[in-house]
């Protein structure tokens, strides 16, 4: 099994083709896409958290009814081509539409803006399939400081520490990724629950704030939590984020450095050596970047990677630890704890 922590597939279909399922052909090699069906199934993707995304720069009660449209979306989407994909809102539901040889799609909301600095609207998220948050995006919360942002708070605020309680008690995983480091391990700190970063890398090999530092690697292995490793080339090559600094506008510059799926793996080492292979996952972020590897560009891809590893000398039952196992066992464990609250 294969299961990927985030893609931005809805945002891209907005963007392109204003959520129109009719006017491209996904069940085949969509070339201005880096997701279609076809390359799902020739990647071996089993499990794939959709994104449902916002701009952070929309106010909050737009965010949320943007969000809520995306998450109608997906549902659309995947009702549209139920014979490939099922709509699932637990671990049991992941394996379920494995047996039955569908791809098992989940949803996670993109930036906690989306909520209004609301419970209810948390809730409402939860009820419409939601199954984790990122706690921020590119911006500040009223409640909680973005890794790109100037930090306002140093952490959570009141009602931030309310959300995590929230999340923890619907079984809603906290999601770290976006967030500064004082929000990192105010929640590590806060949570009854294992966290995940859907989308994250790690900053002792690309020191950029989008990353993870050691320290919360190793608070995260106490957590019992995953790190999904983006495939996002700024995040994974410090030579081609120093390129990025340098070009023109979000552009590389011309002499940008060559990025491979061996950047991706250097990532998922690290994370496995101080975290532990129990704490490393994949949340390669398709259709969210245009910047990914030379041999990574799409869905298709997820058996590079695994060959890549196996190379290194990684065990198949280690292996299955990374694609699939890790987060099965914190979606379990997410669902266990609410059960207690």
């Amino acid at each position: 099994m294969l299961i990927d922590g985030h893609n931005d597939f809805a945002w891209a279909m907005r963007q392109l083709y204003d959520y129109d399922l009719d006017a491209v052909g996904l069940s085949q090699i969509t070339s201005n896409l880096q997701t279609d069906l076809l390359r799902l199934h020739t990647g071996g993707v089993t499990g794939q958290f959709w994104s449902v995304y916002a701009p952070s720069t929309l106010s909050g009660a737009e965010a949320a009814v943007t969000t809520v449209e995306q998450i109608m979306f997906i549902r659309k989407f995947v009702e549209r081509f139920s014979q490939d994909l099922a709509f699932v809102t637990s671990a049991e539901g992941i394996v379920t539409a494995h047996e039955e040889g569908r791809i098992a799609s989940l949803l996670g909301l993109e930036g906690g803006h989306c909520i209004d600095e609301s419970l209810t609207i948390l809730q409402m998220m939860y009820a419409l399939g939601a199954r984790y948050m990122t706690l921020t995006h590119n911006h500040n919360t009223p409640w909680a400081d973005s890794a790109t942002d100037v930090p306002t708070l140093g952490g959570l605020s009141a009602f931030g520490f309310e959300v995590v309680r929230e999340m923890n008690r619907l079984g809603m995983l906290v999601d770290l990724s976006h967030v500064a480091d004082g929000v990192m391990r105010d929640a590590l700190a806060a949570t009854t629950a294992p966290v995940i970063f859907s989308h994250s890398c790690a900053r002792a090999l690309v020191d950029i704030p989008r990353n993870v530092p050691d320290d919360v690697l190793t608070l995260l292995a106490t957590n019992d939590g995953v790190c999904m490793v983006a495939f996002v080339s700024e995040f994974v090559s410090a030579e081609f984020a120093s390129s990025l600094s340098q070009g023109e506008g979000n552009a590389p510059s011309p002499m940008a450095p060559k990025v491979t799926v061996e950047h991706v793996a250097d990532h998922i080492e690290h994370i496995r050596d101080v975290a532990g292979i129990d704490h490393v996952g994949i949340g390669a972020d398709f259709d969210g970047s245009p910047h990914m590897p030379s041999d990574l560009g799409d869905v298709s891809c997820y058996p590079l990677l695994m060959t890549a590893l196996a190379k290194r000398g990684w065990s198949s039952a280690d292996l299955e630890r990374l694609s699939s196992g890790n987060i099965l066992r914190v979606l379990r464990s997410a669902e266990d704890a609410a059960e207690l609250l």
